[in-house]
């Protein structure tokens, strides 16, 4: 079964269905996810595209990174 991941959908949503999220965005860059609290609170507004955005990342790299672990990006 695929795994598919829209960047616009908040990151408290698609942590509850693919909980290894967490871990592929730490391992990208986004430390702040894995705090206490941070996904009850910021996560239920953030977006992947909107952190992308604010860490100036570069979007392929991340998409690059989700679909190694198995997830279809979708948007």
């Amino acid at each position: 079964m695929s795994k598919s991941l829209n960047m616009d959908e908040s990151i408290f949503e698609l942590v509850s269905r693919y909980p290894e999220v967490v871990d592929i965005m730490v391992e990208l860059g986004f430390r702040d996810i894995a705090k206490p609290g941070m996904l009850q609170t910021a996560g239920r507004f953030m977006t992947l595209s909107k952190g992308i955005t604010v860490k100036k990342m570069d979007r392929e790299t991340v998409r690059q990174a989700f679909e190694r672990h198995g997830f279809e990006i979708i948007q």
